[in-house]
C-alpha cells in the first residue's frame, strides 16, 4: 500500500530531486571544461584549434540530439540505470584521453562518449525526475534542476582551469573521470524509479498515481514514434521552433559571440569573460524564480514576456559595448543571465500539458531543436562578423528571432481549447 509521509520526515522525492541536481551539475560541468583543454592540447601534439573544435562541436550537437533517445531508454530501462550508464561513459571518455596520440581519439572521447554521456543527463532528465516524483511545485522543482547546469559551469570550470594551469590537462581529465564515478556511486545508491519503489505516493499527489509505464521494444523506436506523433500538434512545433530560438539567441549568440564582440569595442577578453560569468550567476536566481512563477502564473504569458524583454535586450546591446565596463552593459548582463533559461519551466510545463505520460521523450525533441539552434546560429554570427565587420546584424537578427518566438508562444492553444492529440504510446506493460 501507498502510504503518505509524515510531516516530520522529508518526502523521499526530495533526495532523488537532490541526488538528480547533482547529476545535472556534474553533467554541465564535464561538457563544458574542453574548452579550458583546447590550448593545452595544441600546444603539446600540434593539432590544429578547427580539429579539437570539431570534437568540442560533436559534444554540443551530441547533447541535444542524445535528449529524447535518453527519455525513451528511462522509459524501458529506468532512470537509475540510464544515468549511471551515461556517467560511466563521460568517466571512460574523460579518462582515456591520457592515453591519446591521435586527433580523432579526442573526438572519439570528447565529442563522441562524452557528448553521449552528457546528453543522456540533459533537461529531459529534469522532466523524467519531476514527472515521475512530483505532483505539487512541479515548475519550482524543474527550475532548481535546471539550474544546475548553469551551476556546474560555474563551479567546475574555474576549478579545472587550476588544474590545467597547475598539474596539466591529463590531472584534471583524470579528476573528472574521478568525480563521474563517486556521482555515479551516489546516483545508484539513492536514486529510484518512482515513489512506488520506496512505499510512498508521489509529493503532493492526493491519490495513488498510477506506476510509471516500462516499453517494450527497441528506445529509439519509442523516440522517433513519438516525435511522429508529436509532430502531429500544432503546440509541438510552436514550442520546437521558440526553443531553437532560445538556444539561438543564449548558447549560440551570446555565449560564442559576447567575449569576441564586446573585444571588438577594446574591452579585455578577461572583463568580457567575467561578465559572462555574472550572466550564469543570475541565470540561477532567474531559472528558479521561473520555476516558482511556473507554479502560478499561465506558462504561455511567461513565455512572452521572456523572449519579448530577451528581444527588447538584444536590439540594445550594440549600444552598449565600450571599452570598459558602463552601468548599462552591468544592467544588461543581470537582466541577461536572468533571463537566460527562464524558459525551460514553463516550456516544461506545455510539454505536461499537451503530451502527458510522453512529455519526457517530446521534451527531448523540443530541446534538440535547443541545441540546433544553437548550433546554427553560431556559425551564422561569424559569418557576420567576416562579411560586415561586427556583429550588429546579428544582435539585430536574434531580437527579431526573439519577438517571433513571442508570437509562437501566444500562439500555443490551451488544452481545453482545442482537442488534444494522443501520443501513441505502443505496446507496454506495468
Amino acid at each position: 500500500m501507498i502510504s503518505t509521509v509524515s510531516a516530520r520526515r522529508v518526502h523521499p522525492a526530495w533526495w532523488v530531486a537532490g541526488v538528480a541536481f547533482i547529476a545535472l551539475l556534474g553533467a554541465a560541468a564535464f561538457r563544458s571544461v574542453p574548452g579550458v583543454f583546447m590550448n593545452p592540447l595544441h600546444d603539446e601534439f600540434g593539432w590544429p584549434h578547427s580539429v579539437i573544435s570539431a570534437a568540442v562541436s560533436l559534444n554540443l550537437l551530441l547533447y541535444g540530439l542524445t535528449a529524447p533517445f535518453a527519455a525513451a531508454l528511462m522509459v524501458r530501462f529506468g532512470i537509475r540505470r540510464v544515468t549511471v550508464t551515461a556517467l560511466l561513459l563521460v568517466a571512460a571518455g574523460s579518462g582515456l584521453t591520457v592515453f591519446m596520440t591521435a586527433s580523432w581519439q579526442l573526438v572519439v572521447c570528447w565529442g563522441l562518449l562524452v557528448g553521449l554521456g552528457t546528453g543522456s543527463m540533459a533537461l529531459a532528465f529534469v522532466s523524467t525526475v519531476v514527472d515521475r516524483w512530483f505532483v505539487a511545485r512541479r515548475g519550482l522543482v524543474s527550475g532548481v534542476l535546471t539550474a544546475g547546469s548553469a551551476t556546474g559551469q560555474l563551479i567546475f570550470l574555474p576549478l579545472a582551469a587550476v588544474l590545467v594551469e597547475k598539474f596539466g590537462w591529463r590531472v584534471a581529465s583524470l579528476a573528472i573521470a574521478a568525480t563521474a564515478l563517486l556521482v555515479g556511486l551516489l546516483v545508484w545508491a539513492v536514486m529510484r524509479e518512482c515513489p512506488r519503489d520506496v512505499g510512498v505516493a508521489a509529493y503532493g499527489a492526493t491519490g495513488e498515481e498510477p506506476e510509471p509505464v516500462r516499453e517494450r521494444g527497441n528506445p529509439a523506436a519509442l523516440a522517433l514514434r513519438t516525435l511522429r506523433d508529436a509532430a502531429r500538434v500544432p503546440a509541438f512545433w510552436l514550442l520546437a521552433g521558440g526553443f531553437a530560438i532560445c538556444g539561438a539567441s543564449t548558447n549560440g549568440l551570446v555565449n560564442t559571440h559576447f567575449v569576441p564582440a564586446a573585444h571588438d569595442h577594446g574591452m579585455p577578453t578577461t572583463t568580457a569573460a567575467g561578465l559572462l560569468a555574472v550572466i550564469g550567476i543570475f541565470d540561477v536566481v532567474g531559472t528558479v524564480a521561473s520555476g516558482w512563477l511556473t507554479d502560478k502564473v499561465n506558462p504561455r504569458f511567461l513565455l512572452a514576456v521572456y523572449y519579448t524583454l530577451r528581444g527588447v535586450s538584444l536590439f540594445l546591446l550594440p549600444q552598449l559595448f565600450a571599452p570598459s565596463v558602463e552601468a548599462n552593459m552591468v544592467l544588461f548582463v543581470v537582466f541577461y543571465g536572468l533571463d537566460w533559461v527562464a524558459t525551460v519551466p514553463p516550456t516544461l510545463a506545455l510539454c505536461r500539458e499537451h503530451f502527458g505520460p510522453r512529455a519526457s521523450v517530446v521534451f527531448g525533441w523540443v530541446f534538440a531543436s535547443h541545441q540546433v539552434g544553437a548550433a546554427a546560429i553560431a556559425s551564422i554570427a561569424g559569418v557576420v562578423r567576416d562579411e560586415f565587420g561586427d556583429y550588429a546584424v546579428a544582435w539585430y537578427g536574434a531580437g527579431l528571432l526573439c519577438l517571433l518566438a513571442t508570437a509562437f508562444s501566444v500562439s500555443i492553444r490551451r488544452i481545453g481549447a482545442t482537442p488534444k492529440v494522443p501520443v501513441a504510446t505502443g505496446s507496454a506493460s506495468r
